[in-house]
């Protein structure tokens, strides 16, 4: 019998650096042959082709499968079963494949489908991972004062206390076999200690924890954990499992995301300053993709967290290519979604 391909599955919030974790992974994998899966939420595929373009020879584009139908917890029997049916039939089959879920998508249910009986005799997980962004955690983005919440629950048993980012922050971490700090330059050695201590509070399992810097986490520790996650669901239950034991339906209605396209832009500077603006007045969660910057060859890539916005010229525009300023905005459901096209339109 042919041993099993282990399969990673890389998890965290939106923002968290999962890309550049995996892109530096990809040209440092030691001549394994990696087939990757990446799933975004939203329509705009800018992680595909971040990492189409990071030019590994081990990973081609043809070993790079992009999911963009729905967050890939939801369209497991639609979209991730074939996929992984027909990646398994190709003559020359992977080393490894290595998942990147959408920062929305909840763990739990693509590891069960790695028990679909065609796939269980094939593929084995051999970890979740969770990217954290250190930062994030460090100002707070995932918790509210949790000695108010206490309280104010110790009066009022029936309080929905959690709000779907803490939820799903959580899941992703109790789901974790191996939690990367990522960004850790961005906050000091008290600041770190207190991310390792509001991390290790969300989860009752007791994950292993590195950091990193950019990323920059070795093949050899992100591939060969040997875990088989597959088998120990029980103990890795989300809060929806947990609330809906009568199997009802996960659903991301309390998210949105859509795609806003302008034309070049001159001031790069001014740009990203007006934009951190819209991010703050409207509760943007994500904002990426790349932009058209006037007179330059170049594409420049940009991604913004909360109000931390990233940009740099990640390649060149290709001949016959259409240039584009193309963002996709990620926000929660109740978000104004004409406001904010309206002052990102407005930018151009």
């Amino acid at each position: 019998m042919n041993q099993k391909i282990p399969a990673t599955v890389i998890t965290g919030f939106l923002g968290a650096g999962k890309t550049t974790m995996i892109r530096n992974l990809l040209t440092n994998a030691g001549g394994k042959k990696i087939a990757l899966i990446i799933n975004e939420f939203g329509d705009l595929g800018v992680d595909g082709d971040v990492l189409k373009g990071c030019g590994a020879e081990n990973c081609s584009e043809d070993d790079i499968i992009e999911l963009t139908n729905g967050c890939i917890c939801c369209t497991v029997a639609d979209d991730f079963i074939p996929t992984m049916t027909k990646l398994l039939e190709r003559e020359q089959r992977p080393d490894h494949i290595v998942i990147e879920t959408s920062g929305l998508a909840l763990p739990q249910p693509l590891v069960a489908a790695f028990n679909w009986p065609d796939i269980r005799t094939q593929v084995t997980v051999d970890g979740v991972i969770t990217v954290v962004d250190s930062a994030a955690v460090a100002a707070g983005r995932f918790a509210d004062d949790h000695d108010a919440v206490e309280a104010a629950r110790s009066e009022d048993e029936s309080l929905d206390h959690e709000s779907p980012i803490e939820e799903l922050f959580e899941d992703q971490l109790t789901c974790a076999d191996l939690i990367v700090l990522n960004k850790t330059d961005l906050i000091d050695v008290a600041g770190l200690g207190r991310v390792r201590d509001e991390v290790a509070s969300r989860t009752q399992r007791r994950p292993v924890m590195i950091e990193a810097r950019n990323g920059e986490v070795p093949a050899g520790i992100l591939l060969g954990l040997g875990i088989g996650t597959e088998n120990d669901l029980a103990n890795r239950k989300s809060h929806h499992e947990l609330e809906h034991e009568d199997g009802a339906p996960h659903d991301h209605d309390e998210f949105d995301s859509f795609v806003v396209e302008l034309g070049p832009i001159a001031d790069v500077a001014g740009f990203v300053e007006q934009l951190k603006a819209i991010i703050s007045a409207h509760d943007v969660l994500r904002l990426k993709g790349f932009v058209d910057v006037s007179g330059k060859p170049m594409r420049l890539q940009l991604q913004a967290v909360g109000s931390r916005i990233d940009h740099y010229f990640d390649r060149a525009w290709a001949a016959g290519e259409r240039r584009a300023t193309r963002l996709v905005v990620i926000g929660l459901h109740e978000m104004d979604e004409d406001a904010v096209r309206t002052a990102i339109e407005a930018l151009a």
